[in-house]
């Protein structure tokens, strides 16, 4: 049930509106005039309040504005008896989230609140899952002290916080780093920290979709656009306006689709597919890649002029075997995060796998140690583990190379080029196109 507020100089009306709610298991407070129903607004932080428009003192408009002031998830209704359109659109104005007229109907005004509590539950819910995402995406999640990380989320804070002052997108942002290195990690702490923080942060994996659609996915259709668009489809540069979109494995962009983005950053406008109108986005870019662009460019399959907008500003992400330290300190983290996760006890890492954790390459950045640690957790039995329970060689891994082993004189040709392959693509982590580029 919730707190309510009933602001009514009538007392026989609003002990009636009182008793009515309280049977229905709800806290209600009355007032009498707008001074004193602030002062017990502020005091029991209703979702709802009941305001009448003529009240002794402060009118019930400025009672309303206050009270959006003191609460702005609030929702106040209010009740008039010389209700006319001119008094409806101030009240709009002012923050109400309906008017009424006397003599209001119990059942009515029950209908109506009953509607501003259950919108007041969704914008707290709302509210708390941002807030919740905020602090899962802050700084403090870039975890270690090395002197690579420092600068990393010193530079972080800096781009976050440049936003202009009259009302255009921010610039792009360019995030390189490998892969597993935290690209989209370190995106979500550029928006989380910026003054978007409360916008929408949507997030798309270029090379997880066809160059159609990609392109229905990023600037949406209308209806009838083609044969199989049966509805209206926002698309994500729409939804994201106001806060950030963050465009991972950019550089598996279609050229058509680079044209379209860089467009976007050009103008600040988006079309639908099948729409002959533009619509204003106000979004932020952040754009990402593992990829050589500068090599991409010269190749002639990223364009130049869409590489130079998305590098207003860059981030470079060290990888993890550049960080020192902070492999153990991320080692650490993770056992604790995943042992509570699965509600064990938290192991500790003797010597012998600190060793280990230092001698390996770790190819896989961050998202390797987060796996190896989380699968080590999953299956040890022991509170303390050793370097033999982390399955680990403390040979790194080579990066990828197009020398195909040496293979006994008779070994079918079929099967050597079939490993080869298959070596190609678990070091691009099975992406075929990745794989057949590198593969030429």
């Amino acid at each position: 049930m919730a707190n309510l507020l009933v602001i009514e100089d009538e007392a026989a009306l609003a002990r009636n509106i009182a008793r009515y709610f309280e049977q229905q298991g709800h806290v209600v407070e009355v007032a009498h005039d707008g001074e004193t129903g602030l002062d017990a607004a502020r005091r029991l932080l209703p979702e709802v309040a009941i305001v009448d428009y003529q009240l002794p003192g402060m009118d019930g408009l400025d009672v309303i504005r206050a009270l959006r002031d003191i609460d702005t998830q609030m929702r106040p209704i209010m009740v008039s008896g010389h209700a006319s359109v001119a008094v409806a659109v101030d009240a709009m104005k002012a923050g109400s989230f309906d008017l009424l007229t006397k003599p209001v109907p119990l059942a009515s005004l029950q209908a109506v609140v009953d509607r501003a509590l259950l919108e007041s539950g969704n914008r707290r819910a709302l509210a708390y899952y941002q807030r919740r995402e905020a602090d899962a995406a802050g700084l403090d999640q870039l975890v270690g002290e090395s002197t690579a990380l420092q600068t990393l989320r010193e530079r972080v804070r800096t781009i976050a916080d440049i936003e202009p002052g009259d009302g255009t997108a921010a610039p792009p942002i360019l995030v390189l780093g490998e892969t597993g290195s935290g690209k989209k990690m370190v995106a979500r702490a550029c928006h989380f920290a910026s003054p978007r923080a409360l916008a929408p942060f949507v997030d798309l994996n270029c090379a997880a979709l066809s160059a159609d659609q990609m392109d229905v996915e990023l600037f949406g259709c209308e209806i009838g656009a083609f044969p199989d668009a049966h509805e209206r489809k926002v698309g994500l540069i729409e939804a994201a306006d106001g806060g950030t979109l963050f465009l991972d494995e950019v550089g598996e962009l279609d050229l058509g689709l680079q044209a379209k983005l860089l467009g976007v950053l050009k103008t600040g406008k988006v079309r639908r597919f099948g729409s002959v109108t533009d619509r204003h986005v106000n979004v932020r870019i952040i754009a990402a890649t593992r990829c050589d662009l500068d090599a991409l460019v010269a190749q002639g399959l990223f364009r130049g002029d869409l590489l130079h907008r998305l590098r207003v500003l860059q981030i470079d992400i060290p990888p993890l075997r550049e960080r020192g330290d902070d492999v153990w300190r991320l080692a650490q983290h993770f056992a604790a995060l995943f042992a509570q996760r699965y509600r064990k006890p938290a192991p500790t890492l003797d010597a012998s796998a600190e060793a280990s954790l230092h001698q390996h390459g770790w190819p896989g950045n961050v998202r390797e140690l987060r796996n190896l640690i989380e699968r080590t957790v999953l299956l040890s039995q022991r509170p303390v583990i050793t370097s033999s329970e982390l399955l680990l060689t403390v040979i790194p891994q080579p990066l990828f190379t197009e020398d195909i082993p040496e293979r006994p004189a008779l070994a079918r040709l079929e099967a050597v080029e079939r490993e080869h392959l298959e070596r190609a693509l678990e070091q691009t982590g099975w992406n075929v196109t990745r794989a057949a580029r590198r593969l030429d």
